[in-house]
């Protein structure tokens, strides 16, 4: 063996198996020298995890927006179904006047089941209420129907 093979022998030969390195050391999953940076492979039930709980909870977030948006609209059609009853009452109920846009009248039950609408309020009476029962204290609106001040 003439010296430049030796020379060559020394150059291409590594003591590593074949097996245990590589042409692309930039493609390992893992850091290939001590010098290298870490490598923390990910960890994929971790992310889908922490995705689902985001998800969730957005999930339920919207959730509550909507509900609390029904319960609301619930509660407008309740009070307007109350309105509407309100209003059904005072126009079945006995009127000495015409019921101007604006003011507020006061609906009063008398004793025979009868109901009348009057302009003197429960607190206005001076020798005390004349009719059985208050039922409630309205606002007629521009739409003839009567808001509720107090039942």
């Amino acid at each position: 063996m003439s010296k430049d093979d030796k020379k060559e022998e020394r150059r291409t030969f590594n003591p590593i198996d074949k097996d245990k390195i590589t042409d692309n050391p930039h493609n390992l999953p893992y850091a290939h020298n001590v010098g290298s940076a870490i490598i923390f492979p990910d960890d994929k039930d971790r992310i889908k995890s922490n995705a689902m709980a985001a998800m969730v909870e957005q999930t339920n977030m919207q959730m509550k927006q909507i509900y609390d948006q029904m319960e609301l609209l619930v509660n407008q059609a309740n009070d307007l179904k109350k309105r509407v009853e309100i209003s059904e009452e005072i126009y079945t109920a006995e009127m000495g006047f015409k019921p101007l846009t604006g003011h507020t009248y006061h609906l009063y039950e008398k004793e025979d089941g009868t109901k009348v609408l009057s302009m003197i309020g429960p607190k206005q009476w001076s020798q005390g209420n004349k009719y059985k029962k208050f039922i409630a204290t309205a606002r007629l609106m521009g739409d003839h129907s009567w808001q509720i001040i107090e039942k």
